[in-house]
């Protein structure tokens, strides 16, 4: 027991036996001890209604001096106090420094509550996101920022990626990313990438531009060399193997400038109408076709499984993407090996694969894969007649078309590429038509 405790015990037992003593001498033993009891419960709440104002009065108030154990509980009561205040000043004073900081950041930064309420918001989100700092606190930010597409990325939850939108002004691009925190609070954090997208455009439009250019000269070339190839035909040597090696890389420049604008339309052009109906088993026999042409001179076996089901989208953009996918597994499958197509439906998500028994490749070249001109292996790929680009190009029709590009692979033990769409571009197979019924 603390000492001050015992003290006060005892105190308040001396006085409760005094008082019971001077009542036996009276007469009324009882009367005295409830006398007693009495004075040590108005006691103790004299000293309870003291500490009680010292509170109410605050820190600065002069300490009242109880004693015994009241005055250990009034100096611990200030020592909490005192570092209380303390700690209160430090946070404030970090806070403070934060939100200086946070307002001379280039970068817009607003706190949004559960409700996306914003609650605090940095100048810069005035510029980038177009509020007004003093007038939209406690408002919802969907009635603020109007891009749809920004109320769509808020509403869905998935913050992984970045999302791309036009500033209030034009030109103006925002880089906008949000980040969870707290009790379902998230950190709206926007930058102004308007000179990142200029320059990329401007490389777009350079590589467009130069690749146009170059189709000109290198079909007259092209020209030049068949009429060459024509005239020294009959000749053995040095000239006729160097005649066949000039078309060889007139012929890999052509299809390298072919692809580099067929990218480039991608990247530049907005996208086009998705919402034909494009006929899977007709697109699966064309690829079939060019897998069995293009393999032919190898041996190598072409397998096809497909379904009755069929996808909305862009049936020239959905050719030209698969079609990369069935060049690349005839040119790394060995003579004799086999390619294997597929189109199915599977849980809700449409997948056409497409699988080859060819060398592999190694997991830590995988996601790098869909990179313009990565190469797993430069002189393999050059030999095999490959660009480096038709992974780039499958990737940008598959983004147009809100699938994605799956990569099963090891070495030794061949490769499965796979575009999985959404439900939403799944077409499934009409009902047959009922019956007719049968003659009267």
């Amino acid at each position: 027991m603390h000492p001050e405790l015992r003290r006060e015990w005892w105190v308040a037992v001396a006085i409760i036996t005094i008082a019971g003593l001077l009542g036996a001498l009276a007469g009324a033993p009882l009367a005295g001890v409830a006398a007693g009891l009495g004075l040590v419960v108005i006691l103790l709440l004299r000293k309870l209604a003291r500490l009680h104002g010292w509170l109410a009065r605050g820190r600065g108030s002069p300490i009242p001096e109880l004693g015994g154990l009241w005055d250990e509980i009034i100096r611990e009561a200030h020592r909490q106090d005192r570092d209380s205040a303390r700690h209160k000043e430090r946070l404030t004073g970090l806070f403070d420094r934060l939100q200086a900081a946070a307002s001379v950041m280039p970068d817009a930064m607003v706190v949004l509550t559960r409700h996306d309420i914003i609650e605090w918001a940095n100048p810069p989100a005035e510029r980038l996101l177009g509020l007004r700092v003093e007038r939209d606190i406690g408002a919802r930010i969907v009635h603020l920022v109007r891009d749809p597409v920004f109320g769509d990325y808020l509403a869905a939850g998935d913050y992984r990626e970045p999302l791309i939108l036009n500033g209030p002004v034009e030109p103006m691009a925002v880089a906008l990313q949000i980040i969870p925190f707290g009790a379902n609070e998230k950190l709206v954090m926007a930058r102004d990438i308007t000179h990142v997208r200029q320059l990329e455009e401007m490389r777009q439009h350079f590589v467009a531009d130069v690749s146009h250019e170059l189709r000109t000269p290198l079909t007259v070339l092209q020209g030049f060399l068949e009429t060459f190839a024509d005239l020294f035909e009959d000749q053995e040597g040095e000239v006729r193997s160097s005649i066949a090696l000039m078309r060889e890389q007139v012929e890999r420049m052509r299809r390298l400038v072919d692809d580099l604008l067929a990218l480039s339309r991608l990247e530049t052009t907005p996208a086009r109408a998705h919402d034909e109906t494009v006929d899977m088993g007709t697109l699966l026999k064309g690829l079939t076709d060019i897998a069995i042409v293009l393999g032919a001179d190898r041996g190598q076996r072409v397998e096809v499984e497909g379904c009755a089901a069929n996808l909305v989208g862009n049936l020239e953009e959905l050719r030209s993407a698969f079609t990369n996918l069935v060049q690349n597994a005839v040119r790394h499958t060995p003579a004799g090996g086999l390619i294997r197509l597929t189109w199915r439906v599977d849980a809700g998500e449409g997948r056409f694969a497409v699988a080859d028994t060819g060398e592999g490749i190694a997991e830590r070249h995988i996601p790098f894969l869909t990179q313009r001109f990565y190469r797993v292996d430069s002189g393999r790929s050059r030999a095999a007649g490959g660009t480096g680009l038709g992974l780039a190009i499958v990737a940008k029709v598959l983004l147009r078309h809100d699938a994605r590009l799956t990569v099963e692979s090891a070495l030794g033990r061949g490769s499965t590429f796979t575009c999985v769409f959404p439900s939403s571009r799944i077409k499934p197979p009409a009902d047959p038509s009922p019956p007719s019924p049968p003659p009267v």
